[in-house]
């Protein structure tokens, strides 16, 4: 799973016959620190996300499973809209 926002929607008016009735966003993967990271990427969304929002996103054959659409050529999948994030790096610091 990945962490990404979601920057715009993707309106495809012709597309494979699989992808019909799938909303499609820009999203765009972000590092720990919520920085871009690389090129933003067509989601498929599964669980109603919207511009602006921090979300969760899994690619491959699991983005495929999460939109009930095995057949369908999916590489992303918004798969949750993250609340809140808590991360403590000073755990990793011996003491």
């Amino acid at each position: 799973m990945y962490t990404g926002m979601v920057i715009g929607t993707v309106v495809a008016t012709r597309k494979d016959e699989k992808l019909i009735g799938c909303k499609l966003l820009f999203t765009q993967p972000l590092n720990i620190n919520k920085n871009p990271m690389g090129d933003p990427i067509i989601t498929v969304d599964t669980v109603g996300a919207g511009i602006g929002e921090y979300v969760i996103y899994t690619k491959g054959t699991a983005a495929r499973y999460a939109a009930r659409k095995l057949d369908a050529p999916i590489d992303a999948a918004i798969i949750g809209i993250i609340d809140n994030v808590d991360i403590y790096l000073d755990v990793f610091e011996k003491k």
